[in-house]
């Protein structure tokens, strides 16, 4: 049966903390660039918190949604509330469409979707949830180059780093990568790499 998590409740099962504490490497390039104290921060597909988390010692007001228990179970275990609003849903039911985010995360949310259409459809609403000169910050596997196999099961969808440029086509991108990630999960131990899209956008001010 395919799977759109990744497989990674059963990760989360077996490590309380299988992401880490680090913190990712756009969260970090877009913190030395602007204070996020006080800033609004909606992260999709939080995961276990760690970027939420640390936004939030920053001094943002975060809201931190993801569809896994086990994944939210752990992050308040590891971090505890932390100042960090906490949900549990799929993001296009939670959100709110007259709140405007000053920030707005989507790291290993969308390649996960279930295809091109819902990808583009959610990072639509993203935009929209994201107030003007609001900025957004996406990390997605592309269709370049996978290795799953540390993802038995996994089928993600795919699209070009184009098409995520495309997206932000209007808006002005701070920075975009399109490189591989060479990583090992802890549940595992099998070494495996993604093509990986990266983008920090901001979003126009008219």
């Amino acid at each position: 049966m395919e799977s759109r998590d990744g497989g990674y409740d059963e990760g989360y099962r077996s490590c309380a903390c299988f992401w880490g504490n680090k913190v990712g490497s756009l969260v970090t390039k877009l913190v030395k660039e602007i204070s996020v104290e006080g800033k609004t921060v909606l992260d999709a597909g939080c995961g276990e918190g760690k970027n939420a988390v640390a936004l939030a010692k920053l001094g943002a007001r975060v809201t931190a949604v993801d569809c896994s228990e086990i994944a939210l179970s752990n992050a308040i275990r590891t971090f505890g509330k932390s100042g960090v609003d906490w949900h549990c849903g799929d993001i296009k039911s939670f959100v709110q469409p007259d709140f405007k985010f000053d920030i707005v995360l989507a790291y290993g949310l969308l390649h996960c979707l279930q295809s091109v259409e819902e990808i583009l459809e959610t990072a639509k609403l993203l935009k929209d949830l994201t107030a003007p000169g609001g900025w957004n910050i996406v990390c997605a596997f592309n269709n370049r180059e996978q290795d799953l196999t540390a993802h038995p099961g996994f089928s993600p969808c795919l699209i070009p780093h184009e098409t995520y440029m495309n997206i932000y086509r209007s808006w002005e991108v701070e920075f975009s990568s399109d490189e591989d990630l060479h990583e090992t999960h802890p549940h595992n131990n099998i070494p495996h790499s993604h093509s990986m899209s990266r983008l920090i956008a901001r979003k126009p001010i008219q």
